[in-house]
């Protein structure tokens, strides 16, 4: 069986205020809907992801390649139906449906709403109403209602995939969420409990409670990086944002600063984004000896982008020589310099590999990089 997620993000949330709508507001240093299609991303077992936009909002989804991105309609439900539409095909058996502007959600919501399709044929989150409820008029109270049975609904709300695509497809239009489309269908949808943390962003206000939740969890990321150029004909190698003099320079596309290079891929290895080739192809010749300068600052401004702070970084430069030992203090200045760092949270040093392997016979360097990122 394969769940696939849809996030409904073609709103424009007027009453959240800003210049933009709220799904690409900053929350915590990174926009709302990148903090919503993490949580998905990161729950076993989804597949396909569609996140519904804008017409006009199209473009911004051209940095999330793993997502499927279609247009939306004129109302929510035809969004979605639209998201729907696009994983017919695709062996879908259960979907999610998702309001970008929750991006709080819990994984354990998530995974319960999934465990739930396997006996209900539609699922979603609420919590009971607790307060007590008045009817009003003209700015006073007129009567009250019972609360006896009442629930607020939360997303996602999850559904066998066959069943809910037939029930957007003859619904008239106007529903409030997707359970009043599966109810009108005939479907039944059973009641998850829900969570206080998984609210909404509706208000202005509503940013910063949003921000003081998300403050009690910190994510702490580590990430590694390795890479390795020979030597070839030149007088200088550069290493780590420093030109050394040399018998012989290093080769390979860039300018080919392994130090820079190993410490940019434990940046986008701690993010789960691949390494430099992924972001920069050898094969485009618009990067034939660019400065790696380009590379690591890429990668910290994508971890920006993400919520993460660089908290420290340690490079180990494996070679004979040149003797980095001369350098490795101005090394450590121009990589705290590009990063942003005091440079008491960058290392740079070295060691041999006592004549042995490729290093030993001095045919090229090989580095070692760590990085810490830190949840901002």
């Amino acid at each position: 069986m394969t769940t696939a997620a849809v996030i409904v993000a073609a709103g424009r949330g007027t009453r959240a205020g800003g210049d933009v709508p709220k799904q690409w507001q900053i929350l915590k240093g990174r926009m709302v809907a990148a903090w919503t299609l993490d949580a998905f991303r990161a729950v076993p077992g989804i597949g396909p992801i569609v996140l519904v936009l804008h017409l006009e909002d199209m473009k911004r989804a051209a940095d999330w390649p793993d997502i499927i991105v279609v247009p939306g309609g004129a109302s929510r439900d035809a969004s979605v139906r639209a998201g729907l539409e696009a994983l017919t095909g695709r062996g879908v058996t259960k979907v999610l449906i998702h309001d970008v502007a929750r991006p709080l959600v819990r994984p354990e919501t998530i995974t319960d709403v999934i465990a739930a399709l396997d006996a209900h044929e539609g699922a979603a989150p609420a919590l009971p109403v607790t307060d007590a409820l008045w009817r009003g008029h003209g700015g006073l109270v007129n009567g009250t209602a019972s609360r006896e049975g009442l629930f607020r609904a939360q997303t996602p709300q999850g559904f066998r995939f066959e069943p809910i695509l037939a029930a957007h497809r003859a619904a008239p239009g106007g529903a409030a969420d997707d359970v009043e489309v599966a109810r009108a269908a005939g479907l039944s949808v059973a009641i998850l409990p829900g969570d206080e943390r998984n609210m909404k962003i509706t208000a202005p206000e509503d940013f910063a409670r949003a921000a003081q939740m998300m403050g009690t969890d910190m994510d702490i990321r580590l990430g590694n990086g390795f890479d390795v150029h020979r030597f070839g004909e030149g007088d200088h190698v550069v290493l780590c944002g420093l030109k050394v003099p040399h018998d012989r320079g290093l080769q390979g596309h860039s300018d080919a600063d392994v130090g820079m290079h190993a410490l940019t891929d434990a940046i986008y290895g701690a993010l789960a984004e691949g390494d430099i080739g992924r972001h920069f192809p050898p094969s485009d010749p618009q990067w034939k000896g660019a400065d790696s300068r380009i590379f690591l600052d890429h990668a910290v401004k994508l971890a920006a982008d993400r919520g993460y702070a660089v908290s420290n970084a340690d490079v180990t430069l494996i070679c004979e020589r040149p003797k980095i030992g001369p350098h490795a203090i101005e090394m450590q200045k121009e990589l705290s310099m590009i990063m942003g760092l005091a440079p008491g949270r960058v290392s740079v040093k070295a060691t041999t590999s006592e004549r042995l392997g490729f290093t030993g016979r001095e045919e090229g360097i090989a580095a070692l990089a760590t990085v810490t990122l830190v949840s901002e």
